[in-house]
């Protein structure tokens, strides 16, 4: 591990992903501090020891005392209003804490000499595309505020980098599940799924449920985190599966792995709801010495297995 790299700043790290990479951070010996105002995190998901800063990323007052306490090497910035559905509803919050709220640390990190910025973006950022897999290189054309404003915080930190040679990773993430994830409201369907079939509750399909996503699991997610702090290149990449997989199949799968038979509830398809979705993971694997690991089999088994071991 390079020395001059020694404290990753995780804002968001007692979320769903955030608390997979501080995991993962300390196993490798990393000193780790994290940024989390725990509107979704849990700060039951870090150790009690961790250096733990309950602020709002868009009070650049705190924001900054953070970076004068921490100092910190590397910023990994995965803190997001990641909602859809809230993103067009309310988007001057959803501006407020995905553009607005990533000036914040970039001026830190900037000003505090930060090495390396790894940010989390979304495959949102494409929009709809006739072509897939989708490449880095094409066109972005987001469908929602939320896409827009993960588009819009990718570009900042890009002409951040040309005029203060601030190293950066962006890693344009596909559909994320694994355990920790929340299963409410407009959360992962896998995660969903997966809580509807432990407590034996009829699925809900939208649609005819054929739509495909490219469904990646968490802990492939958190070495493309870890790939990315300990490569000097600055890029953007696609972190998936390269692969599509209908809804009806998911399930189909998630009955099989948890040994259960659900009962499915049709409604209609939502709204601007993209069919088909799947981001070339080519780059990723050729520059950040990065692959995925898990199947939508493996991964699946690997959640319920770490699901039972924490109720056990």
């Amino acid at each position: 591990m390079d020395k001059r790299a020694k404290k990753v700043l995780v804002t968001g790290g007692a979320g769903f992903i955030g608390s997979h990479i501080v995991d993962e951070l300390l196993k490798k010996n990393y000193e780790v501090a994290v940024i989390d105002n725990l509107s979704t995190g849990k700060r039951a998901h870090l150790p009690d020891d961790i250096s733990f800063h309950q602020i709002d990323i868009i009070d650049i007052d705190h924001v900054e005392n953070v970076f004068s306490k921490e100092q910190p090497d590397i910023l990994i910035h995965l803190a997001a209003q990641i909602s859809v559905t809230d993103s067009i509803k309310a988007p001057y919050n959803d501006g407020n804490i995905n553009i607005l709220a990533t000036i914040n640390l970039l001026e830190c990190s900037k000003k505090y000499r930060v090495n390396k910025i790894v940010f989390a973006s979304s495959a949102a950022v494409y929009g709809y595309s006739e072509s897939l897999p989708i490449l880095e290189s094409a066109a972005l054309n987001p469908l929602s505020f939320y896409g827009l404003s993960k588009m819009c915080a990718e570009e900042y930190i890009r002409l951040y980098s040309e005029l203060y040679s601030l190293s950066y990773t962006i890693l344009r993430f596909s559909n994320v599940y694994g355990e920790r994830q929340n299963s409410q409201g407009e959360a992962g369907v896998i995660s969903i799924f997966i809580n509807q079939a432990l407590n034996k509750e009829p699925a809900t399909i939208f649609g005819d449920g054929k739509q495909t996503r490219d469904f990646i699991y968490v802990k492939d997610v958190v070495a493309a985190n870890v790939a990315a702090i300990e490569n000097s290149l600055s890029g953007t990449f696609n972190i998936s599966s390269n692969s599509r997989t209908a809804v009806n199949e998911v399930l189909s799968t998630i009955e099989m792995v948890t040994n259960t038979e659900m009962r499915r509830v049709k409604q209609p398809a939502r709204k601007g709801e993209i069919l088909n979705s799947q981001l070339s993971n080519k780059k990723a694997l050729l520059l950040l010495n990065w692959k995925p690991k898990y199947t939508l089999v493996k991964g699946l088994k690997e959640m319920l297995k770490n699901e039972n071991n924490r109720k056990a």
